[in-house]
């Protein structure tokens, strides 16, 4: 598989623990619930944190994503249960966003943790620079994936581990059941009611974690080549390729649109004005701040610093 190299100037990791986790959500989540996709595939929603994927392998059970907190993880822990006696052998992590990746600390110490080079190389920033948010120091990832397509078989079940190119951040992980037709995504998806909720119509970028736009196109377009019927995005509801389509088209436009006027030497507010977006869209009360889809274009086109025209 072909990997899009992009060239990204030197960002500061400063506050890169902060970047990680969640802002004090202003609205209580919803309960978590377990939803089952195909026998031995789950997928959690709601409570705190990121969607959750479960997978029932012969002789225990695989996790995409951790949660945000300990007690998150524990609240995830307590559902599995009821689906099945088997241990918890591994987790995946799709990115390092301390929203997917803190509830290792809620997971049994044996536990394999799964990740790009990428991921781990956040979280060693993150560590360093200390503050809030800061993942758990015991519990980096003890399985690097440094291909941009690694087949693996855990415990019984088929999973591809795939990586274009930056694109919510340097360090996404797409896992791909290829038996079952699903993907779990991310944070490179959001599902359409966590997009309402939030007002985040658009990629989510972490320029501070050298996410790329161009990156998220390439990651987008190499999902759909995939034979997949159902996409469970980093939050929100489940997604149809028919989904991804639409996000991907709207995304295409938009960009083009910027590059268009970033090449007539238009502003970054000129700019702003024609696509609609402020430097950091209202969050809803809920995630991370994130510099807007456009100026995250913006700064990677004209190699300016995030936010400055």
């Amino acid at each position: 598989m072909s990997c899009l190299k992009l060239r990204l100037a030197p960002i500061a990791i400063v506050g890169l623990g902060a970047l990680a986790t969640p802002a004090i959500a202003q609205q209580v989540p919803p309960p978590l619930s377990v939803k089952q996709l195909k026998p031995d595939v789950y997928w959690t929603q709601g409570g705190a944190g990121s969607n959750t994927g479960i997978l029932i392998g012969k002789t225990g059970v695989i996790v995409i994503d951790a949660g945000t907190s300990a007690d998150s993880a524990k609240e995830r822990l307590a559902e599995i249960a009821k689906l099945t006696p088997k241990p918890i052998t591994h987790v995946i992590l799709t990115h390092s966003d301390g929203d997917h990746v803190n509830g290792v600390a809620g997971f049994p110490a044996s536990v394999t943790i799964i990740a790009h080079e990428g991921n781990k190389k956040e979280q060693e920033a993150a560590l360093a620079a200390g503050g809030r948010g800061a993942p758990p120091a015991d519990r980096l990832p003890s399985q690097v994936v440094t291909k941009n397509k690694d087949t693996v078989t855990i415990d019984g079940m088929k999973l591809e581990l795939l990586h274009w190119s930056p694109a919510h951040t340097s360090g996404d992980l797409v896992v791909y059941l290829p038996d079952q037709k699903i993907v779990f995504a991310g944070d490179i998806t959001t599902g359409a009611a966590y997009i309402v909720q939030t007002n985040r119509p658009n990629p989510l970028i972490h320029a501070a974690k050298a996410g790329s736009s161009e990156g998220w196109i390439a990651t987008v377009r190499g999902m759909l080549a995939l034979n997949v019927d159902q996409f469970v995005p980093g939050h929100g509801d489940l997604q149809t390729k028919a989904d991804i389509q639409a996000a991907l088209k709207s995304t295409e436009e938009k960009r083009a649109k910027i590059v268009s006027m970033v090449k007539e030497g238009r502003s970054l507010d000129e700019i702003r004005a024609a696509t609609g977006e402020s430097p950091r869209p209202a969050a809803g009360g809920r995630g991370p701040a994130f510099a807007s889809f456009t100026d995250v274009v913006y700064a990677e086109l004209t190699k300016k610093p995030i936010g400055r025209g």
